[in-house]
């Protein structure tokens, strides 16, 4: 694709990166066939090749409008036509890059600005997020619906394993996840020790930056980065720990990506591309542990249990993470069904459930229907994001998977 970039953004590191993803596009139009949010529109801007084309005039100068906006903002970021495209287009990222661009140029007013505000200034804060998710459990019953199904009834962590073994990880607690499922860490630490590797948790680390980075404060996300580095860098430096653990997929795929995010910073490039470097998806962890897994779970066996596997967006396209998890609960004796249109969005998409509902709540319906088509009894996933939305529709237990294999290894309920 040729471009011509307005000279406000061509000499920028933002600006050079646009042009070599724009250029790379060939329009073949792959990536409109596997995108959720055309499906259901059918408009071709609501398609990446449309929303890249957008994206195109605006770099190029052209005016920019609410209308814009507004096809930029249907997009889920599920980066599904990544993994469609023949040519490599990063289009996750060139999205970024183009929406905060629109957004100075076409400021947000009334609701929607302060609804946006409210998200970036709430969420990543863990402390206060989880004051509130108390508050909302008491008062559950309510509340009005859009809030209600994202008040999750509390669960028991159960314990988590003292620091014993030689190999030892970081996991990073998040911001949503330890008040909405403290289980999902707790479950994961009991697993790992059984596989003699220690899981801790730093003080001071906290949100991964996801949430503001993609609500266009990137320079938020990009503080809420700093911060987590230098909660886990002197574990690092000291040689203490050899892997940082995410057991949310949504924060997996920011933080391998704080290399690129930090990648201007002088003081932060290096440490970032490090930590990049050394972020590991919880099912990595446990694969590369599959042959002791199984020797544990030989004498574990349970009743037959179907299971129908979500595989989030920020996994299979974001982290190219495909058939590890379904493997490891197979190897764990759940059978798994198959889900149609598993590529598919389940509508979750980090904010997008709360700012775009409509077309969130229609793909819920879609990916749920696919999950109960194999006649399930629980649903597994990786990201807590999805569980709670998907959980909001069904009343079939929606757990996370690292649940589903604690269940097996340590007896613990679901």
């Amino acid at each position: 694709m040729q471009t011509q970039l307005a000279d406000f953004i061509k000499n920028t590191p933002e600006g050079r990166e646009a042009e070599a993803i724009l250029r790379s596009c060939v329009h073949c139009g792959f990536c409109t066939a596997t995108c959720p949010t055309y499906q259901l529109l059918g408009d071709e801007l609501d398609g990446p090749r449309g929303r890249i084309y957008l994206i195109k005039q605006v770099l190029e100068g052209h005016e920019v409008t609410e209308k814009t906006r507004l096809h930029l903002d249907r997009c889920l970021t599920c980066r599904s036509c990544e993994s469609t495209c023949p040519s490599g287009v990063q289009y996750g990222r060139l999205v970024d890059i183009g929406r905060h661009v629109v957004e100075q140029r076409v400021p947000r007013r009334g609701a929607d600005r302060v609804k946006r505000w409210a998200l970036r200034e709430f969420v990543p804060r863990g402390e206060l997020f989880g004051s509130a998710m108390k508050a909302g459990r008491l008062v559950r019953r309510v509340l009005p619906e859009t809030l209600r199904e994202k008040v999750p009834p509390a669960r028991a962590a159960g314990p988590w394993p003292s620091v014993r073994h030689a190999r030892r990880m970081i996991a990073l607690a998040g911001c949503a996840q330890p008040a909405m499922a403290p289980s999902i860490n707790a479950a994961t630490a009991r697993v790992l020790d059984a596989l003699e590797i220690s899981l801790m948790e730093m003080p001071g680390a906290g949100c991964c930056g996801a949430v503001r980075f993609h609500l266009n404060d990137q320079e938020g996300g990009r503080e809420d980065a700093r911060r987590n580095i230098d909660a886990w860098w002197p574990a690092i430096e000291r040689g203490e720990v050899e892997a940082i653990v995410m057991t949310a997929s949504g924060c997996g795929v920011q933080v391998k990506d704080y290399g690129h995010l930090l990648a201007e910073d002088p003081v932060y490039a290096e440490r970032a591309a490090r930590i990049a470097a050394m972020t590991r998806d919880v099912s990595e962890v446990v694969a590369g542990e599959s042959a002791r897994l199984a020797e544990l779970l030989k004498a574990r066996r349970g009743e037959t249990v179907k299971v129908a596997f979500q595989s989030p967006c920020t996994l299979q396209h974001g982290q190219r993470i495909r058939g590890v998890i379904e493997q490891l609960l197979a190897a764990a004796g759940f059978v798994l069904t198959p889900v149609r249109d598993g590529h598919l969005c389940c509508g979750s998409a980090g904010t997008y459930s709360l700012l775009q509902p409509e077309l969130s709540h229609r793909l819920r319906e879609n990916k749920l229907a696919a999950l109960g088509e194999g006649g399930a009894a629980l649903i597994a996933s990786a990201n807590i994001g999805c569980m709670t939305h998907l959980q909001a529709g069904t009343a079939t237990p929606v757990r996370h998977w690292i649940e589903l294999v604690d269940s097996r290894l340590n007896g613990f309920p679901l």
